[in-house]
């Protein structure tokens, strides 16, 4: 499901890139013609949507010379300076009141996001065979992960309830509605139960940065955070980090014990 929406994504750059590479010859491009195509792309939407159209030319580009061998160097792309993108999450009174506006199955979506940190497409595409109540376990195949590994899902209290709720509803999926199964659950009227909970600037995959920054408020470490999220690297998981100063505080006092003798001299 991730694989068909990035190619989605990817189609409708090549139809925008068309117009203005379609006539050229590979070596004809070079950095001077990439970056005019940036340029036109970011003051038409933004730096950053200019960007994902140049790493999407970097991309073929690099597969010409190395793979394909149709030129002998890649040309230099630049990309736009990108500025740190806020973390949002909400609070648990906030969580109260927006799954009170949603419909049921839009409140257990939501839950299981919140108890088990997984993406929109994870949760939606959720089925039966990749769960375990007993082992109190859910997989996700290396396929339908972002870092293209193998994801085991600890289930928690929260999300067995959850399950224990959908369970009989449809014979292969999880998240269902109307017995069919849920292609988005970003739809008009989860934005209409948003704006009835007073919750504004918030998109579903929020709900993952609210389930890191809750288990990081709760002092759990952050390599934790980043097996249990499946995140590759640290980078993306650093970003929780200023959200435990408590447990920062508790290990920043154990140097009192060394530096005890020393308070008084003076």
């Amino acid at each position: 499901m991730n694989h068909k929406r990035t190619i989605d994504h990817d189609r409708r750059k090549l139809e925008w890139l068309q117009p203005l590479l379609g006539q050229k010859h590979l070596v004809d491009i070079d950095r001077f013609v990439i970056a005019d195509i940036g340029k036109l792309k970011a003051e038409q939407a933004s730096p950053a949507t200019a960007n994902r159209y140049l790493a999407l030319i970097r991309a073929i580009l690099r597969r010409a010379v190395f793979e394909w061998e149709w030129l002998t160097k890649p040309p230099r792309i630049h990309l736009y300076k990108e500025p740190s993108r806020r973390i949002r999450w909400l609070t648990v009174d906030q969580v109260r009141t927006l799954l009170d506006e949603l419909l049921p199955h839009q409140r257990d979506a939501v839950l299981f996001a919140l108890a088990t940190g997984l993406r929109h497409a994870n949760v939606a595409g959720l089925k039966w065979e990749q769960v375990d109540m007993t082992r109190r376990t859910a997989w996700l195949f290396a396929d339908q992960v972002k870092n293209g590994e193998e994801l085991h899902v600890s289930l928690n209290d929260t999300a067995l309830d959850v399950l224990k709720r959908r369970r009989g509803k449809h014979k292969d999926y999880v998240f269902t509605y109307r017995n069919k199964p849920i292609k988005r659950f970003n739809t008009r009227a989860w934005y209409k139960a948003m704006k009835r909970a007073g919750i504004e600037n918030f998109r579903w995959h929020d709900l993952r940065h609210t389930w890191a920054s809750w288990l990081v408020q709760q002092g759990v470490p952050l390599y934790s955070v980043q097996e249990m999220g499946g995140w590759k690297t640290h980078k993306m998981v650093r970003r929780y980090a200023h959200l435990s100063p408590s447990v920062n505080l508790v290990n920043a006092c154990k140097i009192d014990d060394v530096l005890g003798d020393f308070k008084d001299d003076h």
